[in-house]
């Protein structure tokens, strides 16, 4: 606790915040559909957010101090548009089957077959990665201008400005410059925050084929594909060696835990993960741990706050949010793509990669990150087979 205060700082608190802010407003509304979609009534949809806030708050809190590394986990936000267009399964049946998700994650990080995979995809290629995850937040930030040009404007030059003169506290003072040129232009919807506390809500598990096969191994694959992958390559390609396996065991043992409550799915973050593993963190990245640690405080908060937290951060304009998180994110899109380019031999393989990953491309229900990295091993590949 001591070294935690010691190198506690404004900087990581902030951080930390951010990544909460852009985590929860970017896909909270996924969330609540798939709810929805299962039947869930209120309280169960005030449980899902009392769990899914917890798990990502315990595992956020221990991991980063256990490693003493910015380990930030999240909820699967394309596990959510899935279970959001699922139909006619029971929300019995759909606990059930988020338990199998939940034991099959265990299965890959207790066996290290996981970690495996990744340790034979080349930085480059991780860099590569990404930074076409991360670029995908930096176009949407240019494109708010469009809608509200003060505002993203204001930030920008707080930003450029803040990089100058204080550029240990850029991001804090880009936060408070929108929420000031926000309030200024009454757009802060403080009538969406309701207070209450969040309740949790048991429902009790059961088990059909069609829901292990519609729901529970769909919702693995894309989690191991769309987002513990590249929430180890935003790691990797930030210098950090966090220990995968055991990383992606614990996610699984929270998605059991809160599984019964709502907490369908746990996995590794990338984007919300590269705030808190960047310079504007901290200068040392010793300390950029206690970022994502203070992510998983307010993680915890958000949970027990449940619907009166979703709605005070629902309460910034969505451009805002945007502008915010493609600003945090400037430094770590320039080192990424600086990383993947760097050498000739892995050039091809790279760029194929941040394109495909920028692309947005979907198939069979599984993103872009993982068919980004698919180019570019095939070009690794091809590559291997011609100087051969």
């Amino acid at each position: 606790m001591k070294i935690w205060l010691r190198d506690l700082s404004l900087s990581a608190i902030v951080a930390g915040f951010v990544a909460v802010l852009v985590g929860f407003t970017s896909s909270v509304a996924i969330v609540f559909q798939a709810a929805q979609a299962l039947g869930a009534s209120p309280a169960q949809t005030s449980s899902w957010m009392w769990a899914l806030g917890l798990g990502m708050g315990f595992t956020s809190l221990g991991l980063s101090l256990w490693t003493r590394q910015p380990v930030l986990t999240a909820w699967s936000t394309p596990g959510a548009a899935l279970i959001a267009a699922t139909s006619g399964v029971p929300m019995s049946e759909a606990i059930g089957a988020f338990l199998v998700c939940g034991g099959l994650m265990v299965l890959f990080g207790a066996t290290g077959w996981f970690e495996r995979l990744m340790d034979r995809i080349p930085l480059a290629v991780a860099s590569a990665l990404l930074a076409g995850v991360l670029a995908r937040f930096g176009l949407d930030a240019v494109l708010t201008v469009k809608t509200a040009p003060t505002l993203v404007l204001a930030m920008a030059g707080a930003y450029l400005l803040g990089k100058r003169a204080w550029p240990r506290y850029a991001v804090p003072g880009v936060l408070l410059s929108g929420v000031a040129v926000a309030a200024w232009q009454g757009r802060l919807q403080w009538s969406a925050v309701e207070w209450a506390w969040a309740k949790p809500v048991w429902t009790s598990p059961s088990f059909s084929m069609a829901a292990l096969i519609g729901v529970a191994l769909p919702l693995f694959l894309v989690t191991m594909a769309s987002q513990n992958l590249p929430g180890v390559a935003a790691q990797r390609a930030s210098g950090y060696t966090t220990p995968v396996s055991r990383s992606i065991t614990v996610t699984g043992l929270a998605s059991v835990l809160f599984a019964p409550f709502g907490g369908y799915a746990f996995n590794l973050a990338a984007i919300t993960a590269a705030i808190c593993m960047g310079r504007e963190a901290h200068e040392d990245p010793r300390r950029r741990y206690v970022a994502s640690s203070m992510a998983g405080v307010f993680y915890i908060a958000l949970g027990l706050a449940g619907g009166a937290v979703v709605g005070l951060l629902a309460a910034f304009p969505r451009e805002l949010v945007a502008a915010i998180a493609g600003l945090a994110l400037l430094g770590t899109i320039a080192g990424g793509l600086s990383s993947a380019l760097k050498e000739e031999k892995h050039r091809d393989a790279a760029i194929l990669t941040f394109l495909v990953t920028l692309s947005g491309l979907s198939v069979l229900g599984i993103g872009s990150a993982f068919w980004g990295v698919v180019a570019g091993s095939i070009s690794l590949l091809v590559q291997h087979l011609r100087s051969r």
